[in-house]
């Protein structure tokens, strides 16, 4: 026995599952033996007892998990944090473990009351008492760390937990004697198991597979050089063994009907204090405001929801909700993330949903040098499609030519101070770039109550195909909003594919640009190349386009249209010598409306138009968009979500495709504010025309979106 290891145990006396508040309680309510539990336990007791002292306290009636002395709370020589239970079921066992505590002559220290923290279950230190290690996301509150740190005067390593079969961190992380750790990887996120490798020599690190680690194989005691644990598979008991340790296991299966095994029967209570460890933790916290409709938007439970997806905590500190139908509302919440770079992305996300910070935590923008051109100083902004301000000086800066996954430059000169979203291949030397979260927020259009309550024809499909009734009814609404351009002076830009050709299509759009409703086409080489094969050969892809069928020879026919075209020079020149009589590209040269292709590694030829240098191809696009009102995208998705990226919010943006996977997938990429129609291009086209031939007069349209 070692004399200095103390361990405190409550007998199983009123142990049962009485409820569900851990995946491994469903289907379990009372369906545990009390006898085989008693018994498991008091194997476990014994065995303990052989290595340790073992201390009792006194089961209580009423808290079944008493039994799981572990989350008692944490104790760090003569100090202990007590715990605060999440779950209503366990918080009745706060006070009689206070008590105990207190008669052992323990300091207690008790978090706030709305502030979770489970103890060891929790929290566990290294066992060369170099830092302590803290879990966080389902039981325990990552804000409850800072505490800890202070009142123990450790060092905080924040963890979070991505799984909620290992709701504690002692059910999938174990540290052992000699620096070494026995651990469960997948039960935790990316940032986490960086840590743990940061800290945590390859060598001494003993990973736990899957079938092991349902089985509780992480939830060991651990005494010296003896790990005490529930069955374990052969390999995993070789591997711990050949480390030096002794391992001994007991069945506790009654005890994992709810949720623990041997570690959580178990709490270390003379846990030495290192001199030379110190109060230090990484959680930082910081105060952001969000105001609007926040409620009936929706936009609070998104902000909410970014924290904690990206490994953050919050803490609502104000809410002030508008009384009456247009006030707007407004929120200040903490957040806390376990290090600076986690609360840089999760504020990076916030900005882009309109969060600022609070009047009196304002400050500049923080800015570096460019000294390479075309890169960028690390940590830069990235923007995204909103519109943007920047804080220089005291003032906010609005940011102009916006676009996504951008940087902003900064110029001050004579005439006043300019913020600018330039590409990375754009920065030059010299240039000073923001950097950081500080001093940048987006500006969100608000939206009135009675637009978000109508129905909206104009809003994004989350999957399925529209029945034939729902495209009609979008097609009819778009069809106003374009003429309404066409006839204001604005402009509508184009973005399309081949399916276009293929799917009978070319008619209609010609005919859209004949009649001055398209401004600029953008697209690749195959729309070009097949337009024109249906022009002179009648064919697309070497089908005939009115019979359907192959024609002999017609895989051939796209090059053919690609060398005659190369022989005269170009598209237009094609056009003006006869050799192209109709179609997209013989509409757009007959009607000066711009076109820009843009090459790929599959392209054959390519026409001479085609732009083969991605980058020039990239700010022809660019040129082209600026000014533009609406976009059209038809079918090819890579070249729709390019223009999706270069394009700033308040565009509005109709996205055209057969599969609802290619819709999803723009909107998913968060590039634009669009409308997804999955349906077949060609019918598509074919409503819009003739929705067009309905409206005869010049009218002003309210909008509906």
């Amino acid at each position: 026995m070692t004399q200095d290891i103390r361990i405190l145990m409550c007998a199983p006396d009123h142990y049962d599952v009485d409820y569900v508040i851990n995946p491994w309680m469903e289907g379990n309510i009372h369906k545990s033996s009390r006898e085989r539990a008693v018994e498991q336990w008091e194997k476990l007791y014994h065995i303990i007892k052989e290595y340790a002292i073992v201390d009792l306290v006194a089961p209580q009636k009423g808290v079944p998990d008493m039994v799981f002395t572990a989350n008692a709370g944490l104790v760090l020589g003569d100090n202990v944090v007590l715990s605060r239970f999440y779950h209503p079921e366990r918080q009745g066992e706060e006070p009689f473990f206070k008590k105990w505590f207190e008669e052992n002559g323990f300091n207690v220290y008790e978090l706030p009351k709305d502030l979770p923290f489970e103890g060891a279950g929790d929290a566990l230190f290294d066992r060369e008492g170099r830092w302590l290690w803290a879990g966080y996301g389902f039981r325990s509150e990552l804000d409850s760390h800072p505490y800890i740190a202070k009142w123990l005067d450790t060092e905080v390593l924040s963890l979070r937990l991505m799984d909620n079969r290992f709701y504690h961190l002692d059910t999938c992380f174990c540290p052992l004697t000699n620096g070494y750790l026995l651990y469960y990887p997948p039960a935790f996120d990316s940032y986490s198991n960086a840590l743990i490798e940061m800290r945590v020599p390859e060598e001494k690190r003993i990973i736990v597979e899957e079938a092991d680690a349902v089985n509780f194989a992480c939830n060991t005691v651990n005494i010296n050089d003896v790990v005490i644990m529930n069955k374990i598979t052969p390999d995993l008991e070789k591997r711990i063994t050949e480390k030096g340790f002794t391992v001994i296991q007991t069945p506790l299966t009654e005890f994992l009907k709810a949720g623990g095994a041997a570690k959580c029967l178990t709490l270390r209570v003379t846990e030495p204090i290192m001199e030379d460890v110190h109060a230090n933790v990484s959680v930082t916290s910081r105060v952001i405001k969000l105001e609007g409709h926040l409620l009936d938007s929706g936009l609070m439970n998104r902000a909410l929801d970014v924290v904690i997806k990206e490994g953050g905590s919050f803490k609502v500190l104000n809410f002030d909700l508008g009384v009456e139908r247009q006030s707007p509302s407004t929120a200040e919440v903490r957040i806390s993330a376990p290090s600076m770079t986690v609360m840089e992305d999760i504020v990076s996300l916030l900005i882009d949903l309109g969060a600022v910070s609070i009047p009196e935590k304002e400050s500049d923008a923080n800015l570096q040098t460019v000294v390479k051109s075309g890169v960028s100083p690390d940590d830069f902004y990235i923007t995204n499609i909103y519109p943007t301000e920047v804080r220089i000086n005291g003032y906010w800066e609005k940011v102009t030519n916006q676009r996504m996954d951008g940087a902003i430059v900064i110029k001050e000169s004579e005439e006043g101070i300019t913020a600018t979203c330039k590409l990375l291949r754009d920065l030059e030397v010299g240039e000073k770039v923001v950097v950081g979260i500080d001093g940048i927020r987006t500006i969100r259009s608000p939206q009135s109550r009675e637009q978000r309550n109508q129905p909206q024809e104009f809003s994004f499909m989350s999957g399925g195909v529209s029945s034939e009734r729902r495209v009609e009814l979008l097609v009819e609404q778009i069809a106003w909003e374009i003429r309404h351009i066409r006839d204001q002076g604005g402009k509508v830009a184009v973005v399309a594919g081949p399916v276009v050709i293929h799917t009978g299509g070319s008619e209609h759009l010609s005919r859209l640009i004949r009649e001055g409703y398209v401004q600029c086409l953008l697209g690749g080489n195959a729309i070009a190349v097949h337009d024109m094969e249906q022009s002179i050969m009648g064919t697309s892809l070497g089908v005939d386009m009115r019979k359907g069928t192959p024609v002999r020879g017609g895989h051939r026919h796209h090059l053919n249209v690609i060398n005659s075209v190369r022989r005269v020079g170009s598209i237009a020149e094609a056009v003006n010598q006869g050799i192209v009589t109709k179609g997209i590209m013989y509409e757009c040269v007959k009607n000066d409306v711009p076109f820009s292709l843009a090459g790929s590694i599959r392209d054959d030829g390519p026409l001479p138009d085609t732009q083969m240098d991605l980058i020039k191809a990239q700010e022809d696009y660019s040129r082209l968009l600026k000014g533009t009102d609406m976009i059209i995208m038809l079918s090819t998705m890579l070249h729709s979500i390019g223009v999706g990226n270069m394009t700033p919010a308040g565009v509005k943006m109709i996205c055209v495709d057969i599969n609802p996977a290619v819709v999803t997938k723009l909107s998913d990429r968060g590039s634009v504010e669009s409308v997804g129609i999955v349906t077949d291009v060609g019918l598509f086209l074919s409503l819009l025309v003739q929705q067009l031939d309905k409206l005869t007069n010049r009218y002003e349209l309210i909008n509906s979106y």
